[in-house]
C-alpha cells in the first residue's frame, strides 16, 4: 500500500483547507482510513478517522465540529476538510490505513504516508 497526502499549506486563523490522500496497491474499500498530526515537541495525535464505505466516523476532541474526514471510494481518496482552522492546529498531518479494523490508536495502524505541514498563523 502507498499513501500519497497532499493539500497543506499556509493559512491564516479562521480560514479553511482541504487535504487529500490517495491510497493505492491494495483495495481501498476494505481499509480504515485515518488521519493524524504531530506538531513540533508533541506526540503523534489522532484527528479523524473512518471506515469502510458508510461507516462511522470519528473525530479527535480539539477538531470536533470544525473538521470532516470523507473518502471517495472510485478514486481511492481520503480527505480531510478542516475549517475555522487555530494556530494550535498547526502540525504536520498524516493518512494512515489499517485494513479492516477500526480504530483510533496510532501504532495499530499498518501503513502511513509522508505527511503534510498545515501552518495556522494567528
Amino acid at each position: 500500500v502507498q499513501l500519497q497526502a497532499s493539500g497543506g499549506g499556509l493559512v491564516q486563523a479562521g480560514g479553511s483547507l482541504r487535504l487529500s490522500c490517495a491510497f493505492s496497491g491494495q483495495t481501498f474499500s476494505t481499509y480504515t482510513m485515518g488521519w493524524f498530526r504531530q506538531a513540533p515537541g508533541k506526540e503523534r495525535e489522532f484527528v479523524a478517522t473512518m471506515a469502510r464505505p458508510g461507516a462511522t466516523t470519528r473525530y479527535g476532541e480539539s477538531v470536533r465540529g470544525r473538521f470532516t474526514i470523507s473518502r471517495d471510494n472510485a478514486e481511492n481518496t481520503v480527505f480531510l476538510q478542516m475549517n475555522s482552522l487555530e494556530p494550535e492546529d498547526t502540525a504536520v498531518y498524516y493518512c494512515a490505513a489499517k485494513k479492516f479494523v477500526w480504530t483510533l490508536d496510532p501504532s495499530l495502524y499498518d501503513y502511513w504516508g509522508q505527511g503534510t505541514q498545515v501552518t495556522v498563523s494567528s
